[in-house]
Formats: C-alpha cells, sequence, structure tokens
C-alpha cells in the first residue's frame, strides 16, 4: 500500500521533501526502482568486499543497503539532529580510533569522582555502563540451569537434553582440530625451509620433488589445502579459531561446574538485587572484540581515512557491557535495556541472543519501559540457520511472548543477514528466518569493521546485520526526529527492495519473500525518502 503511494506521487512528477533541521531540504530523486538485477559474476575487489554493505544493488549488483549514494545523492548539504544509540554488548574499545569520536559522553557525571552526580543510579557512568564487573567467560545459560537447579524438571530436562547434544560434539572436535593443526604447522614450517621461501604457491609445491614419503605426505597434505582456495597461513588462524572455540565451549559454554558470575558479587537470578557493576563499559579482556565491531559498523567515524565508515553520521555511542563470551543473563539485559531509555538512547543494538531464558518476564518488561520512551529495539536473528517460526527453534529475547500471535510491541525489530552474493546464496547459510517472527535481511556475512587497538576484521553474523540496520534506523530518526520508534520501524520495512528472487535457506529453496515478514533488503536510500513522506503527513503508516 505504501509503495504504491510513493509510485503514485513519482508518477505526478511531485519533488520529495526531506524534512531535517532544515525545511528548504529537498530532493527530487525516486525511490531506486531495482528490477532485472543480475548477479554480480566477478569477484568483489578489496575496496568492495571491505565495504560491501554500503553499495547498491542497482549500480553495483551487490545487495547492500545503498549507503554511499544515499550519502552522495540525499543529503549533501544537509544536516541532522545527534541521536544516542546503545549498544547492548560485550565492552567496546573506548579509544579506538574510529570509535573515540562517536562516543556518548554523561555530560552531567563528573569522572572518578566516585559520586553519582547526575542522580541516575549510576556512578560515573562517562560513556555508558558495565553490568558485568571484570567477568568475562561465561556458562550457556542451559549449563547454569543445571548447575542452579533452575526452574521445574520439565525446564532442567531440556536445558539437559540441550546439553548432551553439545558437549560430545565439542570434546570430540577439539582433539582433532588439535592434532590437524598441529600436522598443517609442521608441513607448513618443513615446506618452508625445504622450499627456502616464506610464501609459497600451489605452483610452487607441484614442482618441488620430495625427499623422502614423509615429504610427499606433507605436500599432498598442503596441497589439498591450498587446493580449495585457502592459503595456508589463513588455513592455520581458521584451525586455531576453531580450537579456541571449542576450548571455550569445554571450559567454559557447558562446563556446568564453571562459576563466570563470581567477580561481579550479585545474584543475578535475584532482580532486586541491583548494586553491582560499574562505570567503565570497556573491554576487559584480550579476545573481548564483539562490542567494538558492532559499534563500528553503526557509527564508526566517516571520511576521516581510517579503518571504515559507519552506516550513520550524527550518532552517539552509548557503550552498555553486558553481553559476557557465554549467555546473557536476564536481568543484566532488562537493566541495560532501562539503563539506555532513561539516559536518551533512540535506538539500541541487541547483537546477542539464547536459547534459554528463565527470566525472560524482566526483559519483556524492560521492553515495554523502552517502548512507552520511543525505543527503537534493533534486535540480531540468530546464527543458527533456523526457521524460528517452528516452535521448536526458540531464541530469546523476541517480540512474542510465551509464543503468542502477533507483536506484543511495534518498537522491536529483528534482521536477519545476507551476503554479498546476489542470488541464490544471498541468504548467510548461518542467518535465522522466518516469515512471522525476523521483520527484515540486511548485510551481515564477511562485514569489514572496528576491532580493538586500532584494528579492523572481517566478521560475520546477525550480529553484524542488526547494527546495520540500527545505523540505518539512527539516520531516519537523525533526519526526521518527528517519526516514533514505531514510525522508523515500519518505514524500514516498507522502503526496503524487494527481490523477485529464490533463496537457498535450511537446506531448501524459497522465494526470498517468504523468510521474513517484510520480505525486503533494508535500504537507506529508499527509507530516507518513505521517511520524509511520512514525515510531512503525504503517507501514513
Amino acid at each position: 500500500m505504501i509503495r504504491s503511494k510513493i509510485q503514485l506521487v513519482v508518477g505526478f512528477g511531485v519533488g520529495l521533501m526531506v524534512m531535517g533541521c532544515s525545511s528548504s531540504s529537498l530532493i527530487t530523486a525516486p525511490p531506486i526502482a531495482y528490477s532485472n538485477t543480475s548477479p554480480k559474476e566477478a569477484e568483489l575487489t578489496d575496496p568492495e568486499s571491505r565495504h560491501w554493505g554500503h553499495l547498491d544493488l542497482q549500480k553495483d549488483t551487490i545487495p547492500g543497503m545503498s549507503v554511499d549514494r544515499a550519502y552522495a545523492e540525499l543529503l549533501k548539504k544537509k544536516k541532522g539532529e545527534e541521536v544516542i544509540v546503545a549498544v547492548i554488548d560485550s565492552g567496546i574499545d573506548l579509544d579506538h580510533e574510529d570509535i573515540k569520536d562517536v562516543l556518548w559522553t554523561n555530560q552531567d557525571e563528573k569522572p572518578g569522582d566516585g559520586i553519582d552526580n547526575d542522580g541516575n543510579g549510576y556512578i560515573d557512568d562517562i560513556h555508558g555502563y558495565n553490568f558485568l564487573g571484570d567477568s568475562y567467560n561465561e556458562q550457556m545459560e542451559m549449563a547454569r540451569i543445571l548447575r542452579l537447579k533452575i526452574g521445574d524438571e520439565a525446564y532442567q530436562s531440556a536445558a539437559r537434553t540441550k546439553l548432551n547434544e553439545m558437549l560430545p560434539e565439542a570434546r570430540a572436535a577439539l582433539p582433532q582440530l588439535k592434532q590437524i593443526e598441529a600436522l598443517v604447522t609442521l608441513a607448513d614450517e618443513n615446506i618452508k625451509s625445504a622450499l627456502g621461501k616464506e610464501y609459497y604457491s600451489l605452483a610452487d609445491l607441484q614442482r618441488y620433488q620430495p625427499k623422502n614419503m614423509q615429504e610427499e605426505r606433507l605436500i599432498g597434505m598442503l596441497s589439498q589445502v591450498i587446493s580449495t582456495g585457502q592459503e595456508i597461513p589463513e588455513a592455520i588462524k581458521d584451525l586455531q579459531d576453531g580450537i579456541k572455540y571449542y576450548e571455550t565451549l569445554v571450559n567454559y559454554h557447558l562446563n556446568v561446574d564453571f562459576d563466570g558470575r563470581t567477580p561481579v558479587g550479585d545474584d543475578p537470578y535475584d532482580y532486586s538485587d541491583q548494586d553491582y557493576g560499574n562505570g567503565d563499559p570497556n573491554i576487559k579482556d584480550p579476545d573481548e572484540s564483539h562490542g567494538s565491531h558492532v559499534a563500528g559498523i553503526i557509527a564508526a567515524t566517516r571520511k576521516n581515512k581510517k579503518g571504515v565508515d559507519g552506516v550513520s553520521s550524527n550518532v552517539r555511542i552509548m557503550s552498555i557491557r553486558a553481553v559476557p563470551n557465554g549467555d546473557e543473563y536476564d536481568k543484566d539485559i532488562a537493566l541495560a535495556i532501562r539503563y539506555a531509555a532513561d539516559n536518551g538512547a533512540k535506538v539500541i543494538n541487541a547483537s546477542f541472543g539464547k536459547e534459554f531464558s528463565p527470566n525472560s518476564e524482566w526483559v519483556y518488561d524492560a521492553l515495554d519501559y523502552a517502548a512507552s520512551k520511543d525505543v527503537l529495539f534493533v534486535h540480531a536473528a540468530g546464527n543458527d540457520g533456523l526457521d524460528l517460526d517452528s516452535p521448536e527453534n526458540a531464541n530469546f529475547p523476541n517480540d512474542k511472548p510465551n509464543g503468542k500471535l502477533g507483536e506484543f510491541e511495534d518498537n522491536y525489530i529483528t534482521v536477519g543477514a545476507l551476503t554479498p552474493l546476489y542470488g541464490p546464496e544471498m541468504i548467510a547459510v548461518f542467518s535465522n528466518y522466518g516469515k512471522e517472527n525476523v521483520d527484515i535481511f540486511a548485510p551481515g556475512d564477511e562485514i569489514y569493521s572496528t576491532m580493538p587497538n586500532d584494528q579492523y576484521e572481517f566478521q560475520g553474523g546477525t550480529s553484524m546485520a542488526a547494527p546495520a540496520v540500527a545505523g540505518l534506523a539512527a539516520m531516519i530518526r537523525s533526519y526526521f526526529p518527528n517519526l516514533s520508534a514505531a514510525q522508523v520501524k515500519q518505514v524500514i520495512m516498507e522502503s526496503g527492495i524487494s527481490p523477485d528472487i529464490n533463496v537457498n535457506v535450511g537446506g531448501e529453496e524459497k522465494s526470498f519473500s517468504e523468510i521474513s515478514k517484510s520480505g525486503k533488503i533494508a535500504n537507506l536510500y529508499n527509507a530516507l525518502i518513505l521517511a520524509s513522506e511520512v514525515a510531512k503527513g503525504r503517507v501514513s503508516l
């Protein structure tokens, strides 16, 4: 309905207005029409791969959000209002060269004096708050349920069943990966020595005459790795990452005897116990990078000739450290949402989720509170490659408490992840989907963004897709501050791109329109145009 109204306006040649801080912000461009788009056949160039989420499906045949095009064609000489985006995540590297200039600062708080100067209940919260204290590694909720005997027998049995599915696999995979990594590393060192060079190609291996059977086996193994399209150093790093992943599962996430909460000093299952944490939401562990990566996607300083450009300008990032290396606690998330809403955030990015949520009512109450404060909540759909419409595929939090039909609040948007490959492989293999429980898709696979210590790296997940949409939402709220959170959500969903293609999800082929509520790809260019129409009263949502 809304798209037809836009087309009617465009058909009559009416100029579209963007109502930012200035009423003279005129846009004459119509929404982008995407039809007969062919897949990009060439591999992405290095600049494209580092920036693909900002590219344009029409111009680049890459399913980005048309961010560059929106800035170049719609936003020249236009200024928006500043918007606070809360990142509820792990800690953020607050000193990062591409993040430090876009941090939210609590002007009413004096740093380091140990006093709650602004009376908001949180001491020394200059750039946000840290609900995790000095803790980092944590259990998954299923292990905590069994350790603390939370819930009734049926609930504990479900947790035990899931843990018993995952733990044997992790224990079996770990020694296998260690053995493979040791062999590949040994082979690499020996062949580098034999060839007398640090870097070698498949052709080098094929020309080399092995001196014995052992060398022949080593060359065969290395040749097999390179033949898959992976360089040896990359393969070794992937193996080492896999080892770390399974070690973390075995030692922390699925270890029923581990207690990661001790350094915090509270009872995480007592909602009344709220005197904990501190005002330092910086990273606490060398491996703590998730929040920094997410923050960079939203708002890394644009056009500073460093690293990456965030989706949004005019944004201040509020860092709320509430997601450990493991499952988050419901109490931390509920308090983090309330903190964001009370301290001026207009968008919350939530790149987290879990299968068990014993105190989900605390989170739902907080989401209700955020809705009352007109805050948009942007949530990652999850990385299990599952159809969230199936009752057995739980992912908390969500916008359907207790499996009820219909959304309980209209300020909640759930985001799935895209790859840069327009066509059947456009949905990231890890991304959850669902006609009722995922709202929209956005770039989320192999996204280049900020990492601690002024570094940058590619990472993939719906955790990367959600901040792309959070950044888009912040842009709408910046240039059209009169629009409500519910209207911003509807603008994002209605203005997206609707590819008429089939995609592979869950081992089968489905129409793109079948895997999310909107059936669309988030698009900044079209969202700004539709937002201008809504702001001027030409289109109602």
